[in-house]
C-alpha cells in the first residue's frame, strides 16, 4: 500500500495555484490535508484578534472547497513542528509538502522540521506559493539584498516570475482514520462582545471571495487606480490584502489577471502599472524581513535606538479610539476598529500622527495594527511602520510630517470619509470638516457639534507638535 502524503497548509488557504497541493496530487499518493493553529512558535506574534476572525471563516470556506474535491481538512492545534511529527507518525506518511513562509520563527521551525523528517526517511518538498519572487532571487549586482524599493522593483521586472500551476480536478484523500479538531472549539471568534459584527458585512473570507474581489477591482477601479487609490472617500483600492496574506489568492494569480486585463483593454495600463508596483511592495517587505529578521522589533537604522520616545498612555488610548480631535485621523482609526481594515492613505496619516505628533514609539502602533487588522502581515506591518518612522529601509525622511488637516482636505475634499466614520461631524460644512475648531460657535451649534463634549478638542496642536518632532529628530541626527 502506498503511504500517504501530508499537505501542510499555512498561509496558502486555497486550491488554485497552490504549488504544494498540486505537487502532492501529482505524487499519486493519497493525501492528508492539514492546518495547524500554532500559538506557541510565533510567541508574541501569535495571530491577533482580527486575524483570528478571518482565519475561522477562511478555514470554513477552505474545508467546503476541499470536500468538493474529495478530501476533508484536518485541523490540529499546538506547536506545529510537534503536531506535524505526530501526524506523520499517526498516518505513516512518506512525504510532506508545504509552501514556504518567511517569518523568522517559521524559517527556523521549517528548517529544523525538514531535517527531523529527513532522518526518518520522510520526503519533504517546499515551494513558493506566497510571493512573485523569492527573497534570494532578486539581488543587487554585487549579490546583496536590495534596501531601496525602486531598484528592487526594477530588478523584479527583469526576473521571470513562476508560472501558474494547475488546479487539481480531484484530490485523492487518504482513507485511514485521522483525528481532527472542531473549528468551533478553537474559539477564534469573539466570545463576549461581538466587536467583529461589522466584519461580516464587509468581508467574505475564502478563495471564492478573493476571486470576486479581484474581479470587481479590475472591472471597477483598475483603470483609475493611479489617481483614485489615494482618495479616501472613493476607496478605490483593491481590498485584496487580507486575501493575499492568508493565501486565498496568490500574487501570481493577481498579477496574471491584471496583465490579461490590460491585453484586452490597453487603457488599463497606467492603473495596472501603479497597482503592480504596490503589489511589489509586498515582496519588498518580505525581502527586508527575510534578510533582516529583527525588523519587527528593532530599528533597522540603529541610530534610532537613541530616539527620545514619549510614554503617553492617555494620548495612545485616544489614538486607538479615534478620539484625537483630528477628524481624518479619527476616521481612519474608527474604520479600523469597525472593519478590521484601513485605507492605505489613512494608514500613513494615522501612523505619522502617532509617531511624529505624539512621539510614541512605532512599535506600539505596530502592535495595535497587528491585533486589529484582518490583513496583519509581519513583514508589511513592520516595514511600513518603520518607513513612516524614518527608522527603516528606504524610509520616509524625518522631516516629512503629515499635516492631518491638509491631508484630509487633499484626499477627502468633500469630507465623505470623515462623515462616514465620524458621524458626529457629519453636518459640518466642507470648510470645517477637517478642522472643526476653526468653526464659529454658531456654525458648530447648527451642526450639532460641541467641541470637548460631542467631539474632542485636538489632543495636540499641529504646529507645536511638528516643531517638537523636528527638534527631536534633529537631536538624533546631531548625535549620529
Amino acid at each position: 500500500m502506498t503511504s500517504p502524503a501530508i499537505v501542510w497548509l499555512r498561509q496558502d488557504l486555497r486550491i488554485a495555484d497552490n504549488p504544494a497541493l498540486t505537487a502532492a496530487v501529482a505524487s499519486k499518493r493519497p493525501l492528508v490535508v492539514a492546518f495547524v493553529l500554532d500559538d506557541e512558535t510565533p510567541e508574541k506574534w501569535r495571530l491577533g484578534g482580527a486575524s483570528r476572525w478571518w482565519l475561522h471563516h477562511s478555514l470554513q470556506a477552505l474545508n467546503r472547497d476541499l470536500k468538493a474535491k474529495g478530501v476533508t481538512l484536518v485541523l490540529r492545534r499546538g506547536r506545529s513542528d510537534a503536531v506535524m511529527l505526530d501526524l506523520v507518525r499517526e498516518t505513516g506518511a512518506g512525504a510532506v509538502f508545504w509552501n514556504r513562509c518567511y517569518e523568522p520563527h517559521a524559517i527556523a521551525r521549517d528548517r529544523a522540521l525538514k531535517q527531523s523528517l529527513a532522518t526518518q526517511g520522510v520526503e519533504v518538498e517546499s515551494f513558493n506559493g506566497a510571493l512573485m519572487h523569492e527573497p534570494w532571487e532578486v539581488k543587487t549586482k554585487s549579490g546583496a539584498p536590495f534596501k531601496v524599493f525602486t531598484p528592487f522593483w526594477r530588478a523584479c521586472l527583469q526576473v521571470e516570475m513562476r508560472g501558474l500551476v494547475a488546479t487539481p480536478k480531484r484530490i485523492n484523500g487518504w482513507n485511514g482514520e485521522v483525528a481532527s479538531d472542531d473549528l468551533a472549539e478553537w474559539k477564534l471568534l469573539p466570545t463576549r462582545r461581538n466587536w467583529a459584527k461589522g466584519f461580516d458585512r464587509r468581508w467574505t473570507p475564502g478563495e471564492a471571495g478573493a476571486l470576486e474581489v479581484l474581479g470587481a477591482f479590475i472591472d471597477e477601479h483598475l483603470k483609475a487606480y493611479a489617481d483614485g487609490r489615494d482618495l479616501l472617500g472613493e476607496d478605490a483600492t483593491s481590498h485584496l490584502s487580507p486575501h493575499l496574506h492568508f493565501g486565498e489568492i496568490s500574487p501570481v494569480q493577481v498579477r496574471r489577471s491584471v496583465e490579461t486585463a490590460v491585453m484586452h483593454e490597453p487603457a488599463l495600463q497606467r492603473g495596472a502599472d501603479k497597482f503592480l508596483t504596490e503589489l511589489g511592495w509586498r515582496d519588498f517587505s518580505t525581502n527586508l524581513l527575510f534578510h533582516w529578521s529583527s525588523l519587527p522589533e528593532a530599528n533597522w537604522r540603529a541610530e534610532f535606538d537613541a530616539f527620545a520616545w514619549r510614554d503617553d498612555d492617555a494620548a495612545f488610548v485616544a489614538w486607538t479610539k479615534g478620539q484625537t480631535g483630528y477628524p481624518v485621523v479619527d476616521a481612519g482609526m474608527r474604520e479600523l476598529w469597525a472593519t478590521g481594515y484601513m485605507h492605505n492613505r489613512a494608514r500613513m496619516i494615522v501612523a505619522s500622527f502617532l509617531i511624529k505628533h505624539l512621539l510614541i514609539d512605532w512599535r506600539r502602533g505596530e502592535a495595535w495594527f497587528w491585533d486589529t487588522l484582518v490583513d496583519a502581515d509581519l513583514a508589511n506591518n513592520a516595514a511600513s511602520w518603520q518607513w513612516v518612522a524614518g527608522s527603516g529601509a528606504d524610509a520616509s525622511p524625518y522631516f516629512r510630517i503629515f499635516n492631518p488637516v491638509t491631508q484630509g482636505e487633499r484626499y477627502d475634499g468633500d469630507g465623505a470619509y470623515v462623515r462616514r466614520w465620524v458621524p458626529e461631524l457629519a453636518k459640518l460644512d466642507e470648510e470645517f470638516i477637517h478642522q472643526p475648531w476653526e468653526a464659529s460657535a454658531d456654525v458648530l451649534a447648527k451642526a450639532g457639534v460641541a467641541l470637548g463634549k460631542t467631539y474632542p478638542e485636538p489632543i495636540v496642536e499641529h504646529a507645536g507638535a511638528r516643531a517638537r518632532a523636528l527638534a527631536a529628530f534633529a537631536a538624533l541626527r546631531a548625535e549620529d
